[in-house]
């Protein structure tokens, strides 16, 4: 008899990535596939959707073919959210999908945010959390305002996820939290809201579970007769991958961007924060940024040297008042300062300056935008925090590791499993099938740790002092940023 797998897919920003895993948590097999992002104006961030499907079918094939796969009881979903597709009534893409880092819509989110008080903000979403240029009602207001007839065929606006379940299994739904700033405290749509846009409500997924059972895999493709679930957004699934589940656990997912994260019951509201409608007992408190190991990667390219060199190079410069401070701000930031505007700097840069220095400059300036966001979080939730739970591509390199711990004078604690999209897609299809007891159980079943990074005494003033600089540095220079307005767009 074969023994019992979940599989985890996570359709993430640059790549899918899946594993094959059995229920005590030890993974069998992985799989990444990278796909292009295309930047074809400025502003303009996409994707093919039918990259992620090319993906999600290589992995279950890889998987297929090189494991018995008779004991498969489930597979799950994550991916990146307020990434949008649109697509017709066979599934079929209208538009290439709009990247979260898209800032095309900028000008029908504005005034769609105009629409809406904070006292209706917090009273939806538990904070006055703003509506911007990655907000699928933005994205759908642009493309029924710049694009009529293609709006007219658009059948279904979806997440990443939610097409490939589409795809896979031809039924359609998403849950209520990947829909963020679309429900309320009671998970349901905001139809106050949606009622802003004409035919916005109609062109939504109904909303589900994360564990949910959207179907089964088609007949004739790999893993056929496999139970898709529908799975959660990135965040979500990214922190039961590194065992956040109860009260007062703190997360930092490390990816393309750096996503911070703390549970707490209590709300105060507080600017830039993204509260969670409370789901399976949980409140989420949240800060994106923009562009976190994004930042490493673009510098990587200019220097023309991989990730791993650059790692040591930071590990060989010593931090001092001559590494450049630096805003990771590549393509504006989001939380908590939410300006699209804003753009990347090193300041002071000297004649002494060189790769070492800019690398160590990256990963101290991305560590710093987190720390900004984590602060926020931590305001939002009534809590501060002494330890977080650490995981994604971009905490593979302890010495960006240990950089974090001393930036934010916090423990952090790095998972095993690095992937954490991955494995808590894999959490949900075990916890939809049936295959554990309860949320908490599984993440105790599956999740382990490798290493606890502490802060340095010796570096707290060190890193005082730049978050300071940094804050002063992005206060200077925002007036001379928003005078470089973005054009807006004049086609969807």
């Amino acid at each position: 008899m074969a023994d019992a797998t979940l599989i985890g897919i996570d359709i993430g920003t640059g790549a899918i990535k899946a594993v094959l895993m059995d229920l005590d948590g030890n993974p069998l097999a992985t799989f990444a596939r990278p796909y292009p992002t295309a930047r074809p104006r400025p502003g303009h961030v996409e994707q093919d959707a039918r990259d992620w499907m090319k993906g999600v079918l290589a992995a279950l094939d890889g998987f297929a073919k090189a494991h018995d796969l008779a004991g498969l009881v489930g597979i799950g979903l994550s991916s990146q959210v307020n990434t949008h597709v649109f697509v017709d009534g066979k599934a079929e893409p209208l538009l290439p999908a709009m990247v979260w880092q898209d800032g095309r819509c900028g000008e029908d989110a504005a005034a769609l945010d105009a629409r809406v008080t904070a006292e209706q903000k917090t009273a939806w979403f538990g904070g006055p959390m703003p509506i911007d240029a990655s907000h699928a009602l933005a994205r759908i207001a642009h493309v029924a305002r710049l694009r009529p007839d293609l709006y007219a065929r658009t059948r279904h606006v979806l997440l990443p996820k939610d097409f490939c379940a589409l795809k896979l299994t031809g039924s359609v739904a998403t849950d209520p939290i990947a829909a963020v700033g679309l429900v309320k405290g009671d998970l349901a749509y905001v139809d106050d809201l949606l009622d802003l846009v004409p035919g916005a409500r109609e062109r939504l997924p109904p909303l589900a579970d994360f564990t949910h059972r959207v179907g089964t895999v088609r007949s004739g493709w790999p893993c056929a007769g496999a139970p898709v679930f529908v799975g959660a957004m990135d965040a979500w699934a990214g922190m039961f991958g590194v065992g956040v589940t109860r009260q007062h656990d703190a997360m930092y997912l490390s990816g393309t961007s750096e996503v911070l994260g703390v549970l707490s019951a209590d709300r105060v509201p507080t600017p830039g924060v993204i509260v969670f409608p409370t789901y399976k007992g949980i409140t989420l408190h949240v800060a994106p940024t923009q562009s976190g190991g994004a930042s490493l990667a673009w510098l990587s390219t200019l220097l023309g040297r991989d990730l791993d060199e650059l790692s040591m190079l930071v590990a060989g410069t010593p931090p001092s008042a001559s590494v450049p401070v630096f805003l990771p701000h590549l393509q504006g930031e989001r939380a908590p300062l939410w300006d699209l505007s804003s753009r990347g700097v090193f300041a002071r840069v000297d004649a002494g300056t060189g790769p070492g220095q800019l690398s160590r400059s990256v990963m101290e300036g991305v560590a710093l935008s987190a720390r900004l966001a984590f602060e926020a979080t931590e305001k939002s939730a009534g809590f501060t925090a002494e330890r977080l739970n650490i995981g994604g591509g971009g905490a593979r390199s302890d010495t960006w590791c240990q950089i974090r711990a001393d930036a934010f004078g916090k423990v952090m604690r790095r998972v095993r499993v690095l992937d954490a999209g991955t494995l808590g897609a894999a959490i949900i299809a075990g916890l939809g099938a049936g295959a554990m007891p309860s949320l908490e159980a599984a993440v105790d079943q599956l999740v382990s740790f490798e290493r606890d990074f502490e802060p340095s005494p010796r570096m707290r003033g060190y890193y005082d002092a730049k978050f300071g600089k940094y804050q002063d540095l992005y206060a200077d220079l925002k007036p001379f940023n928003a005078g470089f307005e973005t054009a807006p767009s004049d086609d969807a």
